[in-house]
């Protein structure tokens, strides 16, 4: 807490609330004309109607009052004021606020994948890191393999980072670490990603190059509707990347979370196979998986 001692001047209607510190450098004299929009201090004080003027050097601030009000019904009202602004703003002007990142972890239905969600948007969009190797133009993902070495992989996505790890540990003996290492990078201005996010809307045209047939899009527009939702609040993502129509197989591709995960294959075919095969029996029979 910031103590202020309150002094009287050879000028009844000017009171001192001298700090024990140096303020600011130079001095500043306000009155009810000045621009005080970055200086939180003067606004309170200018609050109080009978307050003229404000004057701040040194360790000091110097209030000039109206002869409407006497100091000793103020002036411990005013030494508050300041108190609890220089502990907000200890050098008078207004400290930019620096974007606050809660990060919490998540678990995922793949085991060696957690998710570590923020309460804010990371990137529009998704980058996939499948190695160490590959982390270049991925500071986020180059700063986790740099400070655990069991990372495997590193997924960002809208609003989450998924890290798969090796068997050398279990999430609950490095989680709280890994957590805390993100959200204090994040917090402290660290890059995420230079690289352009792949989008949702259709990633596997990044990967074969080119459009949907039309048969392709309604299994497609099905996974967007009713699978996608679901896989990627479990940290993974699923796309359609090729369709068999010889044989009616729809052949998916797992990211993320879902790459490797004992129990996509269950789910494709327990889950995602059924629901094609309910919207589109005319096209799918078969789905199969393809990690990424």
């Amino acid at each position: 807490m910031r103590q202020i001692l309150i002094e009287p001047t050879e000028n009844p209607k000017v009171l001192k609330f001298v700090a024990d510190y140096n303020l600011i450098p130079g001095s500043l004299e306000l009155d009810r004309n000045s621009d005080i929009s970055e200086i939180p201090l003067a606004q309170e004080l200018f609050n109080y109607p009978f307050v003229e003027r404000i004057f701040i050097t040194a360790n000091f601030i110097a209030v000039a009052k109206q002869d409407t009000v006497e100091w000793e019904f103020v002036s411990e009202n005013l030494k508050n004021v300041i108190e609890d602004e220089l502990l907000a703003n200890p050098r008078i002007y207004l400290q930019k606020k620096r974007e606050m990142y809660q990060i919490y972890a998540e678990m995922t239905p793949n085991p060696m994948v957690m998710k570590f969600v923020s309460n804010k948007l990371l990137i529009d969009g998704f980058v996939e890191v499948k190695s160490r190797e590959e982390a270049d133009g991925v500071p986020l993902a180059e700063a986790i393999f740099n400070e655990f070495d069991f990372a495997k992989e590193v997924f960002i996505s809208d609003n989450f980072v998924a890290v798969t790890k090796n068997v050398s540990v279990e999430w609950h003996e490095v989680m709280v670490a890994v957590r805390a290492f993100v959200a204090d990078y994040l917090q402290n201005g660290g890059e995420i990603s230079n690289l352009k996010p792949q989008k949702h809307e259709s990633p596997v045209e990044s990967i074969i190059n080119r459009d949907y047939t039309e048969n392709e899009q309604k299994i497609s527009d099905i996974l967007n509707e009713y699978v996608a939702p679901a896989v990627e609040g479990d940290g993974g993502k699923i796309s359609l990347i090729e369709y068999v129509s010889e044989t009616k197989t729809a052949k998916m591709l797992l990211q993320g979370a879902c790459s490797g995960c004992p129990s996509s294959t269950a789910t494709l075919k327990g889950g995602i196979e059924n629901v094609l095969k309910q919207f589109l029996p005319e096209l799918v029979e078969n789905v199969e998986a393809v990690n990424g």
